[in-house]
């Protein structure tokens, strides 16, 4: 005990209890600010370029991601025409102009998730942000735009692999934050999903048949048809990623040879890339990385042809 300004005597208090003390206050506060939906604090954004959603429904949080997996949109070989599409949009976002809403779709392993990951890194020093929401935390999303709107950082809020059944809800707080609600999303804002399919929900047969021809001689969907429709309309820009030719896929796979800086010839190992390519039945950019990872692989060990 010791003598204090209040009175003959005050409990000393420790530096560490004290610092304790700070540390389950800051604790509290910030279960507090995601209990409430509160926005994190403004260093939150600007420490780190990637966040992910998570926790249970109703009650989720944001979560960075401090190393997030870059990639160059230089390495997208053979598809610069939907390259440069994706990057003018998200140039006129960054500016503050107009921009859409984007889905891209096509067959798989054509370079959806890495266009979308390139850009994060081509932009990442111009205040973009990424922030990826799983197809299952979807009905969380007006929670999820609310810890956004207001920051000054522009962020791309990243559906990867999207596609939903029949049973799925989510669907609708994604049609409805992207075109349909008295709120729209915020300004800093931009949903950016990919997809193997074009439509993102399944067509049936049954639905199919309902179609019809009116009096005029219009093409008229049946209600089911156009609710599913309805969705994938409402991203402003569809982009679309096919599957390559003999000559494109061949051109990729002579790309990363060099970028991987192996002293091969890609005319060398063409045969093995185009048997490699025939025993996964897909000729994509992922196959081609694949295949040069595999032989670099095999280059190491010594056990390259």
């Amino acid at each position: 005990m010791r003598p204090g300004p209040g009175g003959p005597y005050t409990p000393a208090v420790s530096a560490s209890l004290v610092s304790q003390i700070r540390r389950v206050l800051a604790l509290g506060e910030r279960a507090l600010e995601e209990r409430l939906g509160a926005p994190p604090p403004p260093a939150f954004f600007a420490d780190h370029p990637a966040f992910r959603w998570v926790g249970p429904p109703g009650r989720g949080r944001l979560q960075a991601i401090p190393d997030f997996a870059r990639y160059d949109l230089d390495d997208l070989v053979g598809i610069d025409g939907a390259v440069a599409t994706l990057v003018r949009n998200t140039e006129q976002f960054l500016a503050g102009h107009p921009s859409n809403h984007v889905l891209l779709h096509g067959e798989r392993g054509t370079g959806k998730s890495s266009a979308v990951r390139g850009l994060l890194t081509r932009y990442l020093e111009r205040g973009l942000r990424m922030v990826e929401v799983r197809r299952d935390d979807l009905l969380d999303l007006p929670d999820v735009l609310a810890r956004l709107r207001g920051a000054p950082q522009r962020f791309l809020l990243f559906c990867d692999d999207l596609s939903f059944g029949d049973g799925d809800s989510g669907y609708r707080e994604l049609k409805a934050a992207l075109e349909g609600s008295l709120e729209g999303p915020p300004a800093n804002v931009r949903i950016i999903a990919t997809s193997n399919r074009r439509h993102l929900l399944p067509e049936k047969q049954s639905e199919n048949q309902a179609v019809r021809i009116d009096g005029d001689g219009e093409v008229r969907l049946g209600e089911a048809l156009d609710e599913k429709l309805a969705l994938a309309d409402r991203f402003g820009l569809v982009i679309g990623f096919f599957g390559f030719d003999q000559p494109t896929y061949l051109r990729i796979v002579a790309h990363h040879i060099a970028r991987a800086g192996l002293d091969v010839d890609p005319e060398r190992v063409r045969p093995d890339a185009l048997r490699w390519a025939l025993d996964r039945s897909s000729r994509s950019g992922r196959t081609a990385r694949q295949f040069v990872d595999d032989l670099a692989g095999r280059i190491a060990l010594g056990s390259a042809p």
